[in-house]
């Protein structure tokens, strides 16, 4: 039932939409009145988390209409937020809930060097997206390697190299430190300060408040995103993380978060070479915590239990893959403290299914989100409401 240990037999006891008690049903006693559902054999587990996507912003379907993930005018954009532009209409969040991802975060891609915000969203229970919401902003999105790299060669203008995108994060990074120190000392002193809008953004950041999720696949990149980290003190994972295989003791040494995939994708693009299901396994065995991520729609949502399956194919423990789409991811976007695990006084997030997750004949038969049964078949009709 839990990331901790299995229980035959459980009991899941929710109120108010948090979980009161979870653990054999022998060892609690039902209050007076309580309404029962008796799920017989069925499987209970976690509702699965990805840390990383762009779910409701980069919309499937819908050609540049539904294209908001990249405000690729400007390779320092700290003041957008992914919450603007999610649709909660789309399909994307309708295909999480009926594959049983009832939590999200979601936020800009990787075209900019400081790309945005991110947010956590339940994935249903409401219309207004808003009461969706679980915290936002969740992490400020950072780049590194080719993306920026591409984006801005073309435009004739800085970033076209690998150093300059290392140079233009410094040197924003650099210019929120400085920020801020005159911001605190003109309050203190009483002079006129003017507020930047941008910067004002970034100071969560360089104060260590605020998560920065930096993009690198290749080793080399992911060596340049830890070093910078650490020249700010900035706390950080490596999303992506494609070769960190071939470097997981030093990951695991500087103690990174790393958020791995998408893996079921053709190499199109020279940094995706030496992609492979094993570096969730070989990170986690490093001693890393590890989640696995979709990068919906890159990969659509409703496989993130099938990407975990073939990191266990490919030698990654089970119960280790599990955690990498439910604590772990719920972890590294800093809202585990509400989501992720079946446990007293978190909310009451979970699925049913008539088997193992990682099954290929496994069917996810109800999703619950606070407590209360998602009715999946009034969705848009985006596929079966199979896990895989």
């Amino acid at each position: 039932m839990g990331n901790k240990e299995d229980v035959n037999e459980g009991l899941l006891l929710v109120e108010d939409g948090k979980i009161d008690y979870v653990g054999p049903a022998e060892e609690k006693n039902l209050p007076s009145g309580v309404e029962v559902q008796d799920f017989g054999s069925k499987t209970i587990m976690p509702g699965l988390v990805d840390a990383h996507t762009h779910v409701g912003i980069h919309e499937e379907g819908e050609g540049w209409e539904g294209q908001d993930t990249n405000e690729m005018t400007d390779p320092i954009t700290p003041q957008v937020k992914g919450l603007d532009g999610v649709n909660p209409a789309g399909f994307g969040l309708q295909d999480a809930v009926k594959a049983g991802v009832t939590a999200v975060n979601t936020g800009p891609g990787s075209g900019n060097v400081i790309g945005g915000q991110f947010a956590a969203l339940k994935t249903a229970g409401s219309v207004i997206l808003d009461d969706l919401l679980i915290k936002g902003p969740t992490a400020m999105k950072m780049a590194t390697g080719e993306n920026p790299k591409r984006v801005y060669s073309e435009k004739d203008q800085i970033p076209s190299t690998r150093i300059g995108t290392a140079a233009k994060l410094r040197e924003a990074l650099f210019e929120a430190k400085d920020y801020m120190e005159r911001k605190e000392k003109g309050s203190d002193e009483n002079e006129s300060f003017k507020r930047d809008f941008k910067l004002e953004s970034l100071v969560p950041v360089v104060k260590g408040d605020l998560k920065a999720k930096i993009h690198a696949h290749r080793a080399d990149d992911i060596v340049t995103a830890i070093r910078i980290a650490e020249e700010f003190d900035l706390d950080y994972s490596i999303d992506h993380c494609t070769e960190g295989h071939k470097i997981a003791d030093f990951l695991a040494e500087k103690e990174v978060d790393a958020i791995v995939g998408p893996s079921l994708t053709p190499r199109s693009k020279r940094e995706l070479v030496e992609r492979t299901f094993r570096t969730p396994g070989v990170l986690d065995e490093a001693g890393v915590r590890v989640a696995i991520t979709s990068d919906s729609p890159v990969v659509p949502i409703q496989y993130l239990p099938l990407l975990a399956a073939f990191a266990v194919r490919e030698g990654m423990r089970e119960k280790s893959a599990l955690a990498a789409i439910t604590i772990n991811s719920a972890a590294i976007a800093g809202i585990d403290d509400r989501v992720g695990s079946l446990e007293r006084g978190k909310e009451a997030d979970f699925l049913v299914s008539d088997g193992p997750i990682f099954d290929l004949e496994n069917n996810v038969e109800r999703v619950f989100i606070e407590g209360k049964e998602i009715n999946r078949d009034s969705l848009k009709a985006a596929g079966q409401p199979r896990t895989f």
